[in-house]
């Protein structure tokens, strides 16, 4: 058996890659020219160079596959080109799909998000049937992702490719080499470097549960369903008040509206466009994106599939303990 991962030198592309290995599955992966590949440095894996977009690439990569496991996307709250954000996450995504059924893939586990998801206006939590449609989706990132889902549910029921979606929250734990936005919220906290909060609420996953959850997928999904890949519901604030106690630091006290810090995104912003060698630490669909409280239930996940979530002290355990031996976060 032969598996294709996009995404493998990123965070939860190269947990799926250790747990096809680790199920004794060849793997191969598709890796840009010159990218970073600290996530595959230790893996015995085959790796087709070449870029998402180049058609000749994705032909290469997807020949003799038993399955594609495409976990690719360009994940950032903001970008100053759009264009090439829905380049890669919509238009390659598609064709990437086709070139693997037509190529003998029996299998397609597409890693969608949750920001695709709706959320109840209620404060429930959400499922993968909260309607929801493009006009809420915040930001090129969400409307990117919310298109190539929609795309590929499409493919799945009007082409009958063999696709599964997966959902999956926010994950944490060890090889956040970018780091995610999730993992730089970690750092800072771990840091001390927070002083204060937004009302806000994200739900956390071990990233290696999340992988776990690929394969389930995989092995026992439908074809054209969808799954939330979850762990723990927490506000911003309970998720500082944890990371305080397991680094023995001290929680911010002071909650700050999402006004207050509107301003502050945008300069950032503006920085970001005139300078152009940096990535705003605070975005204005952050803070948008902040007003809400992205609680979920991977209830279906959990009945259909077999999947469980372990508790979230043991992801951030992870995800700190890697931070500190990678230089992000000061030795004890």
């Amino acid at each position: 058996m032969t598996a294709l991962v996009t995404g493998a030198t990123g965070f939860i592309g190269s947990a799926v890659a250790r747990k096809l290995l680790a199920r004794g599955e060849k793997v191969r992966v598709l890796a840009r020219a010159g990218g970073d590949r600290r996530n595959l440095a230790d893996l015995d894996i085959e790796i087709v160079e070449g870029d998402l977009r180049d058609p000749h690439a994705r032909q290469a990569a997807v020949k003799g596959i038993d399955s594609l496991y495409h976990v690719a996307a360009d994940y950032r709250l903001w970008v100053p080109d759009p264009a090439a954000m829905y380049a890669i996450n919509v238009e390659a995504t598609g064709d990437l799909l086709r070139q693997a059924a037509d190529a003998g893939a029996t299998r397609i586990v597409y890693t969608s998000s949750v920001a695709t998801l709706g959320i109840p206006k209620d404060g429930s939590h959400a499922t993968e049937d909260t309607p929801v449609d493009l006009t809420e989706m915040i930001g090129p990132y969400k409307r990117s992702k919310f298109m190539a889902e929609e795309a590929v549910r499409k493919l799945a029921q009007g082409e009958k490719l063999p696709i599964v979606i997966v959902n999956p929250t926010a994950p944490v734990g060890p090889r956040d080499v970018k780091p995610t936005p999730t993992g730089r919220t970690v750092i800072e906290a771990a840091a001390g470097r927070m002083p204060a909060f937004v009302d806000t609420g994200l739900n956390l996953v071990h990233v290696d549960d999340c992988a776990e959850g690929h394969l389930l997928a995989h092995d026992k999904g439908k074809v054209g369903e969808r799954y939330i890949l979850g762990g723990e519901n927490m506000t911003l604030q309970q998720i500082l008040v944890r990371i305080a106690r397991l680094t023995g630091g001290k929680a911010p006290k002071i909650k700050l509206p999402h006004g207050a810090i509107l301003p502050i995104a945008y300069a950032a912003e503006f920085a970001a466009r005139i300078f152009k060698t940096w990535e705003p630490f605070v975005t204005v669909d952050g803070i948008k994106l902040a007003k809400k409280r992205m609680f979920f239930t991977h209830a279906k996940a959990a009945r259909d599939l077999g999947y469980a979530a372990r508790p979230v002290d043991d992801a951030l355990l992870d995800a700190i303990a890697w931070f500190r031996l990678h230089g992000h976060l000061p030795q004890r």
